[in-house]
């Protein structure tokens, strides 16, 4: 008994038989196919039963599983209403870079090439007046040219807000140039309303509609449009206003997200806001992370269109163009018309791997409608005319209104979500399995440990568990407690003998005779 006692120990506990298992487990079938029976048509059907729904399991817990590394997305889209809306920010720029009247001498002296003044080509071509201000101007004969910064040029000559506003409101309330702040882009010198910076608060609206927002009207001044004799990038065919509505954590990008104004026309702008949540990588492609560049502090696509166009100019040219951010010089007119120019355009047109600009992952942008009624009417000409002491034909060449409002006050969310999440696949496999095998989590657990215990059986029937069994017996002998040596008490057996009996030594082989000591010890 004790050898069959030690054999289990050495062997382990071992384990119920697979027809125990069977029966007790919570995997259906199993317990048809490992039965107590013997062989029969029965427990083969149950097996082929079961075998059939493994593999489909298998197929359909595979299938979701591929779907789920290819991390699809949809996009949900929602309207909010709200009490009141940020008002967004308004870039304005005149099609035409510089005032004719503000170009001196020495600004065509230094500048004259950058803006084809000096070759006319036909002079049947040139106004009478312009032609004989330009001729005195671009007689150099005996003249010291002084020094020539383009920002300095771009400054002055560029069209002042104080001369082209001829009125403002802003939900009703009159407005003025000062809310309007300078800011330079390749259109020259621009402007910019409801910034949001030099302490000014950003503006909000309560209301939708018009009368709700901006209104303005402005004299876009084409007699001082500089006279058009060849193409270049300082030049427009164009007359009228570019603008761009955007928002107030964003440098405009107006050259090429702007939208015209033209003049004789009032033109209403519809705005809706847009709040858009992308998804960063491996669902999306959005930029999570803050911009890594020394002259915007949070990211945006026109940020960094900006920041890129800055460094490939510095790069390539030595120097910047006055809308650029930085401290690296201004170009000069002949790095205009040389290097700056060309490579920008080059840039945008062309080079599609040297500025690649991610998408934000929270970005705010404006939906718009754009409608027009001509300006003035019959009835109007004359009077405006009169008001701004200006002929009919000056006011229908020259006058826009523009009126942005937002439609409605609500905004729209426009949001990327994950299509397919971990919980849905643990669900799905979770489903099928319960569909198939009538499966669980638990019931796997059950799998594991009943094949746990059956391979380490297994194992230490082999002797693997022979030596730390062995190692575990010395110690249990060397460390008997005293119930151990109460329960073998050998004084006991002498109680029942004549006192003072010893044994002979061939009696007990294996145990010296026990003596007198032994006796008094009892």
């Amino acid at each position: 008994m004790e050898l069959k006692a030690e054999e289990e120990e050495v062997g382990g506990v071992q384990p119920v038989s697979i027809q125990a298992f069977a029966s007790s487990s919570t995997l259906h079938g199993l317990a048809h196919i490992f039965s107590y029976e013997r062989l029969s048509l029965k427990r083969a059907l149950w097996a082929l039963c079961f075998l059939g729904s493994l593999a489909v399991l298998l197929c359909v817990c595979t299938e979701r599983v591929q779907y789920y590394f290819h991390y699809h997305h949809v996009t949900k889209l929602d309207e909010v209403a709200a009490s009141q809306l940020p008002f967004p920010a308004v870039t304005l720029c005149n099609l035409n870079e510089f005032r004719f009247s503000q170009v001196s001498k020495n600004d065509l002296y230094h500048a004259g090439e950058l803006l084809a003044l000096y070759e006319i080509p036909d002079t049947q071509m040139a106004d009478e007046k312009q032609l004989e201000i330009l001729q005195d101007k671009a007689n150099f004969r005996s003249f010291k040219p002084k020094p020539f910064n383009m920002r300095e040029f771009y400054d002055r000559a560029g069209h002042d807000i104080r001369d082209m506003l001829l009125s403002c409101h802003f939900r009703g309330e009159v407005c003025s140039a000062e809310d309007f702040k300078v800011v330079f882009t390749r259109y020259g010198k621009c402007y910019t309303f409801n910034s949001g910076r030099d302490g000014r608060p950003r503006l909000k609206t309560m209301k939708g509609g018009t009368g709700n927002g901006l209104e303005i009207m402005l004299d876009i001044q084409q007699d001082e449009y500089l006279p058009v004799w060849g193409e270049t990038d300082e030049t427009s065919f164009e007359a009228g206003i570019k603008v761009q509505i955007h928002s107030q954590d964003e440098p405009p990008f107006i050259d090429q997200l702007g939208f015209g104004v033209a003049p004789g026309f009032q033109t209403f702008v519809s705005c809706q806001e847009q709040r858009l949540i992308y998804l960063p990588p491996p669902w999306g492609t959005c930029k999570a992370v803050t911009m890594d560049s020394d002259f915007f502090d949070s990211y945006s696509i026109t940020a960094c269109r900006i920041d890129c166009e800055t460094r490939y100019l510095v790069e390539n040219c030595n120097c910047r163009m006055v809308h650029m951010p930085g401290d690296a010089p201004y170009c000069t007119p002949e790095q205009y018309k040389e290097c700056a120019d060309p490579a920008l355009d080059f840039l945008v047109e062309k080079d599609q791997e040297y500025c690649v600009c991610e998408m934000p992952c929270n970005l705010t942008r404006y939906g718009k409608e754009l409608s027009m009624v001509k300006i003035p009417s019959k009835a109007s000409a004359k009077y405006l005319a009169k008001k701004f002491n200006k002929s009919e034909q000056y006011i229908g060449e020259n006058i826009l209104v523009l009126d942005i409002f937002f439609e409605v006050l609500n905004y729209e969310t426009i949001e990327q979500k994950k299509a397919y999440e971990i919980a849905g696949l643990l669900g799905d496999i979770g489903g099928q399995m319960g569909l198939f095998i009538g499966a669980s989590i638990l019931t796997v657990l059950e799998l594991f440990d009943y094949a746990y215990e059956v391979i380490k059986h297994k194992l230490c029937r082999r002797g693997k568990c022979q030596k730390e069994a062995k190692r575990s017996s010395a110690d249990k002998g060397v460390a008997l407690s005293l119930d151990d040596v109460k329960r073998h008490n050998p004084c006991e057996s002498l109680r029942g003998h004549p006192a003072g009996m010893t044994y002979a030594a061939n009696i007990l082989p294996h145990h010296p005779a026990r003596g007198t000591f032994e006796d008094f010890t009892c």
